[in-house]
């Protein structure tokens, strides 16, 4: 999800792009991403998972910034249906499952078309923000042993009335002002990209998805992070997470909204970079 006030920001790196194939889950994909930090070498890997309406450049240079903090390289790309990666087609509907789907297949495979092996999986850590830390949610629980650690932050465990209430007042700016051409400037098909998060948001079907179950699978170090002004999600988000993996760390921060990131990278990176050490 991402708050409609987005800055003017061009992308000033060019991104590369992966070519997946056909499963029986989705169909050919072209997936946009790029590496940060390259100069680290052979050091872990930390890969970035965007929010709903997220891509590559809307990240800005927070990736870099915090992996030039952690000593990584890092990996982030836009999710298909993002970006400059393939669009949805517009018939198309996202499943209620779709993040299991993106933890299950789109990460796996990608990880696969970049050749990162075994070896680097287990040293690598998982970074997501909104429904890119749902998705980061999943992929540890899904695949326990292939990563060092995850970071999930202000994610959604399941469906809250505040949440449902911010996505309706999102449609409707979308629609009535100008965040459609603001949001046009970060995605090849715009409309392929809100209406794919808008519709399935809203669609009441989804109002009883949930992953508090698989959480239980999550073996490796987790850390929750969740803002206290966050318009779509309370700290029952994190809380949840807790009660289901009891090692997991959580920061809760102060004068912060939905995009710790954005709106408080200093607290969120000193937060970070003492979970990593203590893992270390």
């Amino acid at each position: 999800m991402q708050n409609p006030a987005i800055g003017n920001v061009a992308a000033t790196t060019a991104s590369n792009f992966a070519d997946l194939p056909a499963t029986a889950s989705h169909g050919p994909l072209r997936i946009e991403y790029r590496w940060v930090n390259e100069a680290a070498g052979n050091a872990p890997i930390a890969v970035f998972l965007h929010e709903g309406l997220g891509s590559i450049a809307m990240w800005r240079d927070w990736p870099q910034a915090l992996c030039e903090r952690l000593g990584m390289r890092g990996l982030v790309y836009s999710r298909p249906g993002y970006g400059l990666s393939t669009p949805r087609p517009h018939e198309v509907k996202w499943p209620v499952d779709f993040m299991t789907a993106q933890a299950r297949d789109i990460l796996p495979a990608l990880l696969d078309a970049l050749d990162i092996d075994m070896r680097e999986r287990r040293r690598m850590w998982v970074i997501g923000h909104s429904d890119g830390g749902s998705i980061t949610l999943l992929y540890a629980a899904l695949h326990p042993d292939e990563l060092a650690g995850a970071m999930a932050i202000a994610p959604h465990v399941f469906v809250e009335d505040i949440s449902v209430d911010s996505i309706a007042q999102t449609k409707q700016l979308y629609e009535t002002t100008d965040l459609r051409s603001k949001l046009s400037r970060y995605h090849a098909d715009v409309d392929s990209a809100f209406y794919g998060w808008n519709d399935i948001w809203l669609n009441p079907a989804f109002r009883q998805w949930s992953i508090a179950r698989e959480l239980a699978s999550i073996r490796k170090p987790l850390l929750a992070v969740q803002g206290h002004d966050d318009n779509y999600g309370t700290m029952a988000q994190i809380d949840t997470i807790a009660a289901h993996v009891p090692h997991a760390q959580l920061v809760k921060l102060d004068a912060c909204g939905h995009s710790p990131h954005r709106d408080a990278p200093g607290p969120l990176n000193e937060a970070i970079a003492a979970f990593v050490l203590t893992q270390r």
